[in-house]
């Protein structure tokens, strides 16, 4: 006989890089991904350095120049290459790429050391080259993924993919200034070198497309395209940029963060602009452009991780705003400020409210817009950063370099230097802030709640609610007491007392006011479910308040109305605080929380004894009825307490004097307390009011 084992758990999928081809695939994309940021920062510094002797403006225009040859391919040549990637073999295509990528890149150092004539303009023509052929590498890779890894894990390659595309830059950065070090060290000993600084990290950069090269070779799983797959033709992106609109322009909440977005992406690529001249005129080389460009991204990382995380409590829409306003103000400090290692530590809060602000707007974008739409804005966004950067890129070393140098001497001594790096750094971090008023100011979702108290309260891990302000409002008048008390007699009494003197009332009950209500009633009071335990009881009781007093009570109220109500919170406290023998403290708390707080003008408690009530009650008993008599000895007890405990607002009435007697004294007291007192002539008579007792 065979004894059945443990029933086998169900295993975790494997990790998505658990599959050979896509971690062969990442890998290479890894490299080429550093190989790529990486090649961003040589060819910049290599800009510079080329062009340092001929005048500030000259360098400027220069790295401006590089910026323009890496973005405009992408802006007018990516629906091609898109096309391109969907017909050919996509194994062939990324390898092919990448050998045109090493051999291209290796050019720039070696034409450099063979001929000083057109040096600047290779470097240009070099880098338009490498980005053409990027362009066919990259949707080739893309239409890759989806067929080398299961359908379920897709969402984690994609993930993935993110990863490596932005977090190999601070590595790339840091990998730079190593390099750069190291440059000079190495230049001692190898002749080659010396002097030539951003050579070795050019070779590095092109040792990484060839390594990417071989993984790619040995990637058989890749295949081409069957001729019957449906080729989908990418739009231009300056199309995709004017049909977007169409779609988020009429928008206001969507509007504002696609301004807040660009407007922190603007901020970005500013301090990228212009780095290279700006890191120079501080006396820094090579490798401090390295720091500062990494410092960027790997506060944009800190920013995208925690920064959602530190104030949790502040709403969304406002931490994007302010994100970006201290991104701007962050930006004109580092604009004016002229010590190195001040401004790396301002560069990194900067990429940090750069990296809060993009991570909010797009996490709102995949909430707010509707699926059918999501893929078209996403795109329209992503196009018109391009653009955004292109323009931002190309313009801010152009305006820096002609602006020029300038000193400011006093007495024949020169105190501060504000240059064209300066002004760009100050003009974008204007330009920042205002942004990040405009999407504040569009999407505000706490308007007259002030931002600094909000904010002060989510930093000490608090949301702030402001207090209501005081509305006309009517009266609550609550009736309370045990079975059999007459309260709900008395009730009606009163409502049609008070709308005799000409008030608008609304007379209502608890439990069962509402639609749901009605079917929590019959839970708690029908005799079958005498098994519901006390805590489940006091809960429901709660809920049926809660929305008692959401949909009839405050409703009412604002409106001015006179709201009497057959029972309210102190029936909890006095049936299942005192009658259950549930802390009264539990039972006030959730209560509280169920009502808003909000507490009736008087409570009329009807004070009869049990023995007495309990006689009065007609027809078969209901699940509280039918308690034994000590329960109700408790229960009234506990009215007599709360009475006792709040003389001002109860008014305590003996349940066994004769209705009409009872009824004199509630009309004397709620008198006293109404808007327009009334006098005693114009009361109607109410004896003729038919007795329902409880």
């Amino acid at each position: 006989m065979t004894t059945p084992g443990p029933s086998t758990a169900r295993r975790k999928p494997p990790h998505v890089l658990a599959h050979t081809p896509f971690r062969k695939l990442w890998t290479a994309m890894s490299v080429c991904s550093l190989g790529d940021w990486l090649n961003i920062i040589a060819l910049t510094a290599l800009a510079g350095n080329l062009t340092a002797g001929q005048g500030y403006t000259t360098q400027s225009l220069a790295i401006g120049g590089v910026f323009v040859a890496k973005m405009l391919p992408a802006v007018l040549l990516g629906p091609v290459a898109g096309a391109f990637a969907d017909r050919f073999d996509r194994r062939l295509t990324m390898f092919t790429c990448d050998l045109l990528r090493f051999a291209l890149i290796l050019s720039i150092p070696l034409v450099l050391s063979l001929t000083s004539v057109g040096n600047y303009q290779w470097v240009i023509i070099a880098t338009l080259l490498v980005e053409c052929v990027n362009l066919f590498w990259v949707p080739a890779k893309d239409a890759t993924v989806p067929n080398l890894v299961p359908k379920d894990r897709l969402e984690s390659a994609n993930q993935l993919n993110l990863l490596v595309t932005y977090g190999t830059a601070p590595v790339a950065a840091l990998l730079f200034a190593v390099l750069s070090v190291a440059d000079d060290a190495l230049g001692r000993f190898i002749p080659y070198f010396s002097g030539r600084d951003t050579y070795l990290a050019l070779f590095i950069n092109a040792v990484a497309y060839l390594v990417s090269a071989v993984i790619v070779f040995t990637l058989k799983e890749i295949r081409r395209v069957p001729s019957g797959d449906i080729v989908i033709s990418t739009p231009s992106v300056l199309r995709q940029i004017v049909e977007g609109w169409r779609f988020v322009g009429g928008n206001r909440a969507i509007r504002g963060l696609i301004i807040g977005m660009l407007g922190a992406f603007a901020a970005g690529g500013a301090v990228v602009g212009v780095a290279k001249i700006y890191v120079g005129a501080l006396g820094g080389g090579d490798a401090a452009y390295g720091v500062v460009f990494g410092a960027v991204f790997l506060g944009m990382a800190g920013g995208m991780f925690f920064g959602p995380r530190l104030l949790r409590e502040l709403s969304r829409p406002r931490l994007f705003g302010l994100s970006i306003i201290v991104a701007g103000l962050v930006l004109a400090a580092v604009a004016v400020v002229h010590n190195l290692v001040i401004v790396v530590m301002l560069t990194v809060v900067l990429g940090a409210c750069a990296g809060t602000a993009w991570i909010i707007g797009y996490t709102m974008i995949g909430l707010d817009v509707e699926d059918g739409l999501r893929g078209r804005t996403f795109s329209f966004l992503q196009s018109l950063a391009r653009v955004t950067l292109l323009l931002v890129v190309a313009v801010a070393p152009t305006l820096a370099g002609l602006f020029g140098r300038h000193l400011v001497r006093v007495r024949g001594e020169t105190v501060y230097q504000f240059d064209g790096s300066n002004l760009v750094l100050l003009v974008g971090g204007l330009l920042a802030t205002v942004v990040g008023f405009l999407a504040l100011r569009q999407m505000d979702d706490r308007r007259g709640v002030p931002i600094l108290t909000d904010l002060l309260a989510a930093v000490r891990g608090e949301r702030f609610v402001p207090e209501v302000a005081e509305q006309p409002r009517g009266m609550f008048i609550a009736f309370e007491g045990g079975e059999g008390s007459g309260k709900t007699t008395q009730s009606r009494l009163l409502a049609i007392w008070l709308r005799d003197q000409g008030y608008d009332v609304v007379q209502t009950r608890e439990p069962g006011s509402t639609k749901v209500g009605m079917r929590l009633r019959a839970i708690l009071l029908d005799a079958v479910h005498q098994g519901l335990s006390a805590r489940s009881e006091a809960l429901l009781y709660a809920a049926d308040r809660a929305e008692h007093v959401e949909k009839v009570i405050r409703p009412a109220l604002h409106r001015g109305s006179m709201v009497v109500c057959d029972r309210y919170v102190d029936s909890s406290l006095a049936y299942q605080g005192a009658g259950r023998s549930l802390k009264k403290e539990d039972v006030a708390k959730v209560n509280e929380w169920a009502t808003g707080g909000l507490v009736p003008d008087l409570t009329v408690l009807i004070d009869t004894p049990p023995s007495i009530g309990l006689t009065r009650l007609g027809g078969a008993a209901d699940r509280i009825e039918s308690e034994p008599l000590e329960f109700h000895e408790r229960v009234r007890r506990e009215f007599r307490a709360l009475a006792a405990a709040h003389p001002d607002r109860y008014l305590v009435v003996d349940g066994t004097l004769d209705q009409r007697v009872i009824s004199e004294i509630v009309h004397d007291r709620v008198r006293e307390i109404l808007p327009d007192p009334v006098p005693r002539e114009a009361e109607d008579a109410t004896s003729t009011i038919p007795v329902i007792h409880d």
